[in-house]
Parts: structure tokens; C-alpha cells; sequence
């Protein structure tokens, strides 16, 4: 029987969910069944599934803050499963800050929870200026400035590796 997985996020620009999306795509390739839910709408159990991705954005510094709650009020049987983590963010658009034990927004997020998942994922976001509210495209390119990044650029900028994505969801597949 193939595997039931649930992968689970919050995203705020779309980035989170494309990614997400990009995995479903390759874990249904490899036979598992694949249920795709946004954090506003999660399921009413976990204990149907086999395994599960619970993935998060990251804005103003900090994750979802529904999809934290999810996972404490949901801990034991996520230590239980099969579970992996993935972060979203433009941080890890730097190599030297693309994995669990170097990017600030994980090592912080596991500061805080018991949860042990099996794999954690980081990825870089994208950077859309014209989606942004004025408020936000001030804090991001304030953010921007500070981390050396683009203040202005002419277009999107996505900064995500489609490869290590690929990496991740066929390691995933594995488990």
C-alpha cells in the first residue's frame, strides 16, 4: 500500500506553497498519495496519514504562527510519523545560511519546539517587490540592506533551488 503523506504550510506570497507543490508533484511520482492542505484549512486528524511535511514562510523573523500552534497541539503523534520541516526563506539565499544548523530563522524555530522531525528542509524564497505593501517593501529592503541583498531590483527575484528541492522530496520518499 503506498504511502499517505500530508504536507501541511502556510505561505504568505506563494513561494512556500509553489515549493510545496513542486514536492507533491514528485512524491505522487513516486507512488505515495499526497494530500496538499494550507495551515488555514488543516485536517481534522494527522493519524490518517503516514507521513507528514509541515512547511512555513517566514515573515517579519519569525514563522507561521498557526502552523507552531498546529505542531504543539499535534507533537506526540508528529514524533511519532514520519515528519519533515521546511523552511522558507530569503536568509538562505546565502549558501552559508541554506541549512538547518546555519540558518538563524530554523535554529530559533527549534529552540522552541519538542518536535524532532525526521528531515528539515531550507529553502530560498523570492522576492517580489510589486506584490508588497508599502510597509512591507520598507521592512524587506531594510531587512535587505542589512543582509547585503537587492534593494531595488528591476524585476522578481527567486532565489529558490529547484534542484535541492528535488533532493529533498526524493530523500522524503525514501523515509
Amino acid at each position: 500500500m503506498p504511502n499517505k503523506t500530508l504536507i501541511l504550510y502556510a505561505s504568505v506570497d506563494g513561494q512556500t506553497a509553489d515549493i510545496c507543490g513542486k514536492i507533491r508533484g514528485q512524491l505522487e511520482e513516486a507512488g505515495h498519495l499526497v494530500e496538499i492542505l494550507t495551515i488555514q484549512d488543516p485536517p481534522p486528524s494527522i493519524k490518517a496519514f503516514d507521513k507528514i511535511i509541515m512547511a512555513s514562510s517566514i515573515r517579519y523573523g519569525k514563522h507561521n504562527a498557526e502552523l507552531i500552534s498546529f505542531i504543539d497541539e499535534n507533537l506526540t503523534e508528529l514524533n511519532r510519523l514520519k515528519t519533515a520541516f521546511l523552511s522558507v526563506n530569503l536568509v538562505a539565499r546565502k549558501e552559508n545560511k541554506a541549512e538547518a544548523d546555519t540558518n538563524p530563522y530554523v535554529k530559533k524555530f527549534f529552540e522552541n519546539t519538542d518536535w524532532k522531525p525526521d528531515m528539515v528542509g531550507v529553502f530560498a524564497g523570492k522576492l517580489d517587490y510589486a506584490k508588497y505593501s508599502f510597509w512591507d517593501k520598507w521592512l524587506i529592503r531594510m531587512i535587505m540592506f542589512f543582509t547585503d541583498g537587492p534593494l531595488f531590483p528591476p524585476i522578481a527575484m527567486e532565489f529558490t533551488n529547484w534542484q535541492k528541492v528535488e533532493a529533498f522530496s526524493r530523500d522524503f520518499s525514501k523515509l
